[in-house]
């Protein structure tokens, strides 16, 4: 499987997420939830990340998997334990600490990140801010398909 994850376009000073990774700073993106959600148990060593903006129509970046954590019913200090112990591959602002504050947790560590060929995203109805994928090509202008959660069930 392939992932495609959004990316927030702002931090601290205007810098771009997508940016800290390109740059090797971040080499770790979370996800949570107050319950499993995706991509929590559904992401695994050795597939591809492609990196996409929020409000952008261009997948710009990928990167390989490396690691995955997966955590369910966190107290809050083990919430705390475990960004603040991933913070120097996570690279969170206080709003993202805060956003991501929740008691189940995909930590997904990467590698090899670097910039493609942009590819034009065609976006379809409510999708979530990560896809899973048979491959890049189902989501990209000229070659996508309706897009379906069936890679995303539980």
């Amino acid at each position: 499987m392939v992932h495609l994850v959004y990316c927030d376009n702002s931090g601290k000073s205007g810098e771009r997420v997508l940016d800290k990774i390109l740059r090797g700073e971040k080499t770790m993106i979370v996800r949570g939830a107050a319950g499993r959600k995706i991509p929590h148990s559904r992401v695994f060593e050795g597939e591809t990340l492609y990196f996409i903006e929020k409000g952008s129509s261009l997948i710009t970046a990928m990167a390989e998997v490396i690691g995955v954590e997966n955590y369910v019913k966190l107290s809050e200090e083990e919430i705390n334990e475990t960004l603040s112990k991933n913070q120097p591959k996570l690279q969170l602002t206080e709003k993202q600490f805060a956003r991501w504050h929740k008691k189940c947790l995909c930590l997904v560590e990467f590698d090899g990140a670097r910039k493609i060929e942009p590819l034009e995203f065609d976006r379809q109805g409510n999708m979530d801010d990560w896809l899973i994928l048979e491959k890049i090509e189902d989501v990209v202008v000229g070659t996508s398909k309706p897009y379906n959660y069936d890679n995303a069930r539980f």
